[in-house]
């Protein structure tokens, strides 16, 4: 008798943050089984990826860093460039658009479905949410349609981009979280890359108000 093959296999773009988190707790709540990928674009805040593993040791997912941080200071925005400040305020405000890292969810997702088709892996998920589709292109829903459709288009499988989280708040995330208990104290939204978040830049600003929408506490360390 033929196995049956395990078709909820995915492959999670883990950033290690607060709404990566909670899918992959969302996904195995769901009886996924999953692989987590993230990525080292030269980015400031590489604490997110010391979050991503030691999350993915503690639930014994199956994990790997991909290594890009040659990018780093050839792509224009102030996640990368050392000469950049980040900016604080919230993510509507026009000096956001700074941290804009071009085309970041289209090279990610395309080298997560090489990996995934590679092991017979036809779903990848990403976290994106309606907070990020002011300033980030990459995050709407018009690009997720378009990256599916190029992703099927380009590998001839029918691959599928979830996105479970498209058109909520992280208000609206943590909530989901909370209740699949989810250790947000582990995880790292902040930009800067210092040793406590900032509690300024536009993701620490969007973080503590959806903890204090859910009238809960975070328990990640603030300067």
């Amino acid at each position: 008798m033929k196995k049956k093959k395990n078709t909820k296999k995915i492959i999670l773009v883990f950033s290690g943050g607060m709404d990566s988190t909670t899918l992959l707790y969302y996904l195995l709540k769901k009886k996924f089984s999953v692989e987590a990928i993230s990525f080292n674009y030269g980015q400031k805040h590489q604490k997110e990826l010391r979050s991503a593993r030691n999350i993915c040791e503690a639930l014994k997912i199956p994990f790997n860093i991909i290594n890009m941080q040659f990018l780093g200071n050839s792509l224009n925005s102030s996640l990368t460039q050392a000469g950049k400040k980040i900016p604080n305020g919230h993510y509507a405000s026009k000096n956001m658009k700074s941290t804009v890292v071009p085309n970041r969810n289209l090279i990610m997702t395309s080298i997560a479905n090489a990996i995934g088709l590679s092991r017979g892996i036809k779903k990848i998920a990403l976290a994106v949410h309606a907070g990020d589709h002011a300033v980030y292109p990459d995050c709407r829903p018009i690009f997720i349609d378009s990256l599916e459709e190029t992703l099927i288009v380009s590998s001839g499988e029918n691959v599928r981009v979830l996105t479970p989280f498209i058109e909520m708040s992280k208000s609206d995330i943590l909530k989901i979280g909370l209740k699949l208990d989810v250790p947000y104290k582990k995880t790292w939204s902040c930009y800067n890359g210092r040793k406590k978040a900032c509690g300024k830049c536009g993701t620490c600003i969007e973080r503590l108000e959806a903890f204090k929408d859910n009238n809960a506490i975070d328990l990640l360390k603030y300067e």
